[in-house]
């Protein structure tokens, strides 16, 4: 069905990329934005072209942020003698909203993933390796945070072996189980599985 307005639908066609954005919501927010005063608008779209030219990468962990390097890698405060290595830039932010962690990060910006031909090399797991040969800041414990699922599987496999000629690095990946307040009927196999093989004492 062809559009009143071929201006609106282009903003439709572009919204709809987004992620988990269909035509129908897409179509929500450009109605909604073309009732919006001017200076909204205008102040979305400078928002959205400032993240894309000013935003950049940490060169030390690869997290997204406003300066390189990034506030954890530069706050002295943080434990340097601790890696967390995460997949991608939001499990950062989710870990940080915690307060558990106080060590600095290293976001791999993807897993190993053969079926869609990501290897070892595709990932950011070389930088890794120079951050733990690094002497000046020797490392003594690496917290694999990566998803419990085949690729995160395959790839915390892959650096554990990768870690093990070093002696002096302790390999550590956080517990994966039940959420709290949930029964375990409505809990999935997997999830149940992992909870059991990794339990602690009580």
């Amino acid at each position: 069905m062809q559009g009143t307005s071929e201006i609106l639908e282009q903003a439709i066609e572009q919204l709809a990329k987004l992620p988990g954005t269909g035509r129908k919501s897409a179509r929500r927010i450009a109605l909604y934005l073309l009732k919006q005063q001017d200076e909204n608008v205008m102040r979305l779209a400078d928002a959205l072209v400032n993240l894309k030219k000013s935003i950049t990468r940490c060169s030390v962990c690869g997290v997204i942020s406003d300066n390189d390097p990034c506030s954890i890698c530069t706050n002295p405060k943080r434990d340097q003698s601790k890696i967390c290595v995460v997949e991608e830039s939001q499990d950062v932010f989710l870990i940080e909203k915690t307060n558990e962690f106080r060590g600095r990060y290293h976001v791999l910006g993807g897993v190993i993933s053969p079926l869609d031909n990501i290897g070892p090399d595709d990932v950011r797991i070389s930088e890794l390796m120079q951050r733990i040969n690094d002497e000046k800041q020797p490392i003594d414990e690496v917290i694999l945070a990566l998803n419990p699922d085949s690729e995160g599987e395959a790839t915390a496999y892959y650096l554990n072996k990768l870690l093990k000629p070093f002696d002096e690095v302790e390999v550590t990946r956080i517990a994966y189980g039940i959420p709290m307040g949930s029964e375990l009927e409505f809990i999935d196999e997997a999830t149940l599985s992992r909870a059991f093989a990794t339990r602690n004492t009580f």
